[in-house]
């Protein structure tokens, strides 16, 4: 972490999509490929005993005496109590929210953070928390560690998350991976463009808007999650006793 005149005037992830700069700057771009594994190899490592967990979107800007901070720190801490780690970009706002929630029921609290032109920490509640220069590797390790997104109100990046992941789940790169939505009223605006123009114009499937939960309630957030687990679970039990009953008929 660094603060004040420390902090960089560009990030890792400006200067490698910059091709603004000295043609050779753009020869470095082989080496930034080891900088970039080397990143995926820290995240892999630190995250692989985390147990089951559910990664929490929102906003950085939402101050703590709000209704969705408030949100925030109730689900945080019904996905504690519901034995899941919670995850979030670590920063504060939304994200101290859960992470808080989380603390605050004797939860494994994971804050991934990332290096932005301007000051940041990770916020007083994140147990484990790691810092990336590049989104991509990021946002690898908020799907790979999680078996659901749970989004709270936001900016362009929560819709950004949002999106990557409702897409990861349209096109099946990630199965059983349940995305709510929290807040009806801040979300509603959206569903109803998704509808009236997406779907109405074909531009998704009809059966594309079953893959968003919308709800007020953070038990039903909870409860969707939970069951699409338990679903997860049922099928993996169920291809491993066909892949049994395969190789018994073959004997």
């Amino acid at each position: 972490m660094v603060r004040g005149d420390f902090v960089p005037d560009s990030t890792y992830d400006q200067r490698l999509l910059d091709r603004r700069g000295p043609a050779d700057w753009l020869h470095m771009d082989p080496w930034r490929v080891l900088r970039i594994q080397a990143e995926f190899v820290e995240g892999f490592g630190q995250l692989a005993e985390l147990p089951q967990a559910v990664t929490v979107f929102g906003s950085a800007r939402t101050p703590e005496d709000s209704p969705e901070y408030a949100l925030g720190v109730e689900l945080g801490r019904k996905l504690s109590e519901a034995g899941y780690a919670v995850i979030t970009g670590g920063g504060p706002g939304c994200m101290e929210a859960a992470n808080r929630g989380a603390v605050e029921a004797g939860g494994v609290s994971v804050g991934l953070g990332i290096e932005l032109p301007f000051e940041q920490q990770m916020n007083e509640y994140v147990d484990l928390g790691i810092e990336f220069r590049y989104f991509f590797v990021r946002k690898t390790m908020f799907v790979k560690y999680s078996c659901g997104f749970v989004t709270l109100p936001g900016g362009f990046g929560t819709l950004d998350e949002l999106f990557e992941a409702l897409t990861l789940v349209q096109t099946r790169k990630v199965t059983s991976f349940p995305v709510v939505l929290m807040g009806t009223e801040f979300w509603g605006g959206m569903i109803d463009w998704i509808k009236s123009s997406l779907a109405s114009s074909g531009k998704i499937s009809p059966e594309d808007l079953d893959l968003i939960h919308v709800t007020d309630d953070p038990d039903e957030a909870v409860r969707i999650i939970v069951d699409a687990d338990r679903n997860r679970s049922r099928l993996r039990d169920e291809e491993a006793e066909a892949v049994k009953n395969t190789v018994g008929d073959a004997q």
